[in-house]
């Protein structure tokens, strides 16, 4: 194999499949990229982890074209370190690659492209198109709440699914771990009728929001039960679903809170972060004490003593205290776009619900805490 190709264009692509190769590997060909060049001018960049799988294709001036594994992060720091604006020219024979770029030459080793472990994606029968705009809100209002806690395995992403709701067809994403719940309704979309339902796993929605960034238009989604594949552009991330059951989380909702605070999301969270400095690190309890149109934060820390903050808010219901984990209602309130949010409380021990109106997209749920 023998190709030359900008510096840039490699540096671009291999910064979108290195990320998700492993630092750490049991298998050795799991921490290379693969790179094929072909006839047509083009080269295409491979990674994977088992269960993810990014490629890429780019233009470049293929001499001979071929196929070769060599060191991810080692290829991507070569990359990086080269001089801007420089060809790169990429000759693998013999078990080496050498690289070549202004003065500098560089050989590393390779392994056969042959050995190198790609996912099967079978048939995706469900497809259908989401403007990247879209994916990017789905996303961001709902990845912070997703499980990080390995034996709920199947809160370890987020759930997609079909339903119909006032008479409209909607998709919903949702997320939680037990403690908040994130979900956000969008329309949904021609050709996702008949999708099962799915969980995109953690890893896959981090390194899918990253190519989010860098594409505009839309994004081919295919999906069968168990794997998913999308397009953006030149690139293309095929992930396996997490196999297993979400929990009905419409149950968390509650319906039947009565007690409406309206305030500014802005000015509670910086108030929440200011009260919260003193808070130890293992609670980081919040107390909220509510009155007619007034809210007082506070925190009561053994070790480092008290601090409190008066908030101004709508709020013309019977008086009463309510905990939270500050960081989780920070998480929160750092979704809301507007310059109001709506709070539905019920009492001090049952899940409090926050959006930002009865129209949007996106609706919380936060379960509180003993202050």
């Amino acid at each position: 194999m023998k190709a030359v190709i900008e510096r840039a264009t490699l540096l671009k692509s291999l910064g979108h499949v290195q990320s998700v190769v492993e630092r750490r590997n049991t298998i050795p060909i799991l921490s290379n990229v693969l790179i094929e060049a072909s006839a047509d001018g083009s080269i295409r960049l491979m990674a994977t982890d088992l269960d993810l799988q990014i490629n890429e294709t780019v233009q470049a001036e293929v001499e001979t074209a071929g196929a070769v594994t060599v060191a991810a992060h080692t290829l991507f720091d070569i990359a990086r370190k080269l001089p801007e604006g420089s060809q790169v020219s990429l000759a693998a024979s013999d078990g080496k690659m050498q690289i070549v770029a202004a003065r500098s030459r560089f050989n590393l080793s390779t392994l056969p492209r042959d050995d190198f472990p790609v996912i099967a994606e079978g048939d995706l029968p469900t497809q259908f198109d989401l403007p990247a705009a879209t994916l990017r809100q789905i996303i961001d209002k709902t990845r912070f709440a997703i499980s990080t806690e390995e034996t709920r395995y199947y809160l370890n992403g987020i759930f997609f699914h079909v339903a119909e709701e006032g008479g409209m067809p909607v998709m919903k994403a949702a997320a939680t771990d037990g403690h908040r719940l994130a979900r956000v309704t969008v329309e949904r979309p021609d050709g996702a009728d008949s999708m099962p339902d799915i969980i995109i796993p953690r890893k896959c929605v981090g390194e899918l929001r990253k190519l989010l960034d860098e594409v505009d238009g839309t994004i081919a989604i295919s999906l069968s039960a168990t794997k998913i594949r999308f397009t953006l552009g030149a690139a293309v991330l095929t992930s396996k679903l997490i196999d297993g059951t979400f929990p009905d989380y419409s149950r968390v909702i509650p319906t039947g809170n009565d007690k409406l605070l309206r305030i500014d999301p802005k000015s509670l969270m910086e108030g929440v972060d200011r009260v919260a400095t003193i808070a130890s690190e293992k609670t980081r309890a919040v107390k909220m004490a509510l009155e007619r149109d007034k809210i007082t934060l506070s925190v009561t820390s053994p070790e480092n003593g008290t601090a409190a903050e008066e908030v101004p808010g709508e709020y013309s219901s019977d008086g009463f205290e309510i905990g939270f984990n500050a960081k989780y209602l920070m998480d929160i309130l750092g979704q809301v776009e507007g310059d109001t949010v709506e709070v539905h409380l019920a009492d001090a021990a049952a899940p409090t619900l926050l959006r930002e109106n009865d129209k949007s997209s996106a609706l919380y749920v936060l379960m509180p805490m003993r202050v």
